[in-house]
């Protein structure tokens, strides 16, 4: 008896999650009150906390959820942090 093994290999990536952007801080702390609420900015790629020059600056970006900013692929800035 002859096995046979087919194997297939995707390259192209994983789709990223969804994020829902909020306008207002409070709405995004309240769809994850268990989470920080991080100011993403689309543009650059980045999120930037509370605290930071850039955070809730900008035409480009949103109030999100930094737990769905991380998981979709998005990454902290370090400008202006101390």
């Amino acid at each position: 008896m002859v096995s046979v093994a087919i194997l297939f290999v995707s390259t192209q990536p994983a789709p990223a999650l969804p994020l829902t952007p909020f306008r207002d801080e409070v709405q995004a702390q309240r769809h994850c009150p268990g989470d920080t609420v991080v100011w993403l900015d689309f543009q650059r790629g980045r999120y930037y906390l509370k605290g930071q020059q850039r955070y809730a600056r900008g035409f480009n970006g949103s109030f999100v959820c930094r737990n769905e900013a991380r998981d979709s692929g998005y990454r902290r800035s370090l400008l202006g942090l101390r």
